[in-house]
């Protein structure tokens, strides 16, 4: 499973630790360390910033967007690109914008949204290679009781008995170990380290870190040591307590 680092990560100096050698995540509606995350790290995926704009009110541009990702997908480090998405939009919308993706499938992901139907994410995993799964509607709270129930519905539809999905599997901000230990994913993201190293409060203790550049490294190695495993298929009750 590959571990990506959201950002933007400050100071500058933190992003370059965090990043070197491990996997970037850089938002369209945060780009001002792509040529950081393309330099230092090991491979990057770009995320359309659907989220970040939703949730400040702020409209979409994804014709820039298309540009920003036909700029960087040349670049050797260049994973893949969510491709654009409404929050909290219904599927022919989110549809529309699929039939709108200037770049292909190679390179590009979808997103269902748990608020979806079942249906469409069975479509999406046999229509394309990789698609992103996005917590939405009443799911929109990762790791909460609704949200377990849910993703025990949709992994037990695409996944077979050996709880191998049929397309690879992504979680936006989903890169918690409680979470994704649990799942299938190839890959997960979130700004975990982003957001906490600053947080002084969070770091106590004889042997706390100094630096924020520090704290980076310890946040990002705490969530690596961890991998994602085949679906079991049990209720999510017995899987998670059992």
């Amino acid at each position: 499973m590959i571990h990506y680092h959201g950002g933007p990560i400050t100071p500058i100096t933190a992003a370059i630790r965090c990043w070197r050698a491990r996997h970037a995540f850089v938002s369209f509606a945060a780009p001002e360390q792509m040529e950081v995350a393309a330099e230092f790290a090991q491979s990057f995926a770009l995320d359309n910033g659907a989220f970040s704009a939703w949730r400040a009110g702020r409209p979409t541009d994804w014709e820039g967007y298309y540009k920003w990702v036909d700029e960087w997908r040349k670049c050797p480090g260049f994973d893949f690109a969510i491709i654009p998405d409404v929050i909290d939009g219904d599927e022919d919308a989110n549809d529309n914008l699929l039939e709108q993706w200037p770049h292909g499938r190679d390179g590009g992901v979808p997103v269902w949204h748990l608020h979806e139907s079942i249906e469409r994410l069975v479509c999406l995993c046999n229509a394309w290679p990789k698609v992103a799964l996005g917590s939405s509607g009443q799911f929109a709270v990762v790791g909460s009781s609704a949200w377990w129930n849910r993703m025990t519905e949709a992994m037990n539809a695409v996944c077979d008995e050996r709880g191998m999905p049929s397309a690879k599997l992504h979680g936006l901000r989903m890169l918690n170990p409680d979470v994704f230990r649990h799942l299938p994913f190839s890959s997960a993201d979130s700004t975990n380290a982003a957001q906490n190293i600053g947080i002084d409060s969070r770091w106590n203790g004889t042997y706390t870190p100094a630096t924020k550049e520090t704290r980076a490294i310890v946040i990002a190695e705490r969530v690596e040591q961890y991998n994602s495993s085949p679906w079991n298929h049990k209720p999510a009750q017995q899987r998670m307590f059992a």
